[in-house]
């Protein structure tokens, strides 16, 4: 995949903000982005800004037109438009069909494999925001790589003309390797601005600047200790305190406070695995938050 011979054409369906920098970072990998078909004009507009040598074509000319093509569409949009293409005849064999869902591995491009399309899924574990900054964000980029095993080579090749790091999954394993990077980072988002947004009401004029070097310390630590970086009034046995916050969060926001007490029942219950909570403090801090 390094010669100049093996540089592909390459068609892109759904140029969102995903999809736009895996292109681009293609292109930048000497690659030639010849097509995409693109509905809104924010998609437009980065077809022009990010690739502008391609051309805005349907969606059977995009597959007549590339050796490889990106499905880069929405997760559950992806099994109908997958159907959609075989139906229509639009795959030809020997095509590679690659889309960038988290969620899926190459099962979902069934139709297309049994039309003799070479399948791959390549999602890269990182948040875009749609600029062309995002190309630079793929630089040593996890991805989530799942192919049949004759295409794995060429699946990691892909990852790392992108500046990306393949690591593989297994077919079975997707669905639950996505809601895990969900589970740390979107819901990471809400946290944190529901903490901002508490912040605020108590008087912080700058609550990001607050923030960022507890939440920058405790990222790192969980990352690098797991349970043991755990701190705070739940890991110390602090049940009163613990009280105090759901009093007045059930005053601000009862869905708010419901949020906080899941959270922190299962940090309580990762505290106790972890034997970081005694039994006693253990019992005090479960019975405060209804357990």
């Amino acid at each position: 995949m390094t010669s100049n011979s093996a540089r592909m054409n390459v068609g892109v369906i759904g140029p969102g903000r995903a999809g736009s920098a895996l292109a681009a970072a293609l292109a930048r990998a000497g690659h030639h982005v010849v097509a995409a078909h693109a509905v809104s004009d924010e998609s437009k507009g980065r077809v022009e800004e990010l690739f502008p040598q391609a051309v805005l074509l349907d969606i059977e000319q995009v597959f007549e037109r590339s050796d490889l093509i990106l499905l880069t569409v929405p997760d559950d949009a992806l099994p109908a438009l997958a159907a959609a293409v075989a139906d229509n005849g639009w795959c030809r064999a020997g095509q590679f069909v690659a889309h960038s869902s988290g969620r899926h591995g190459i099962g979902v491009l069934d139709p297309l494999t049994q039309a003799g399309a070479l399948p791959m899924a390549l999602h890269p574990a990182m948040t875009f925001n749609g600029s062309s900054m995002d190309i630079d964000r793929l630089a040593g980029c996890p991805f989530g790589v799942t192919a049949p095993d004759d295409l794995v080579p060429v699946a990691t090749a892909l990852v790392v003309e992108m500046g990306g790091e393949p690591m593989l999954v297994s077919e079975d394993k997707r669905s639950e390797y996505h809601a895990a990077l969900a589970h740390g980072s979107n819901h990471l988002v809400t946290l944190i601005t529901d903490a901002m947004e508490l912040l605020s009401s108590s008087g912080v004029e700058r609550p990001d600047k607050f923030l960022a070097p507890l939440v920058g310390a405790a990222l790192d630590n969980s990352l690098r200790y797991g349970d043991q970086a755990l701190t705070g009034p739940v890991s110390r046995g602090d049940a009163q305190t613990v009280a105090t916050h759901l009093e007045v969060l059930d005053e601000q926001s009862p869905r708010l406070a419901a949020a906080y007490r899941a959270m922190a029942l299962r940090t309580a219950e990762r505290a106790i695995a972890g034997q970081i909570l005694n039994p006693v403090a253990a019992a005090e801090i479960l019975a405060v938050l209804g357990e």
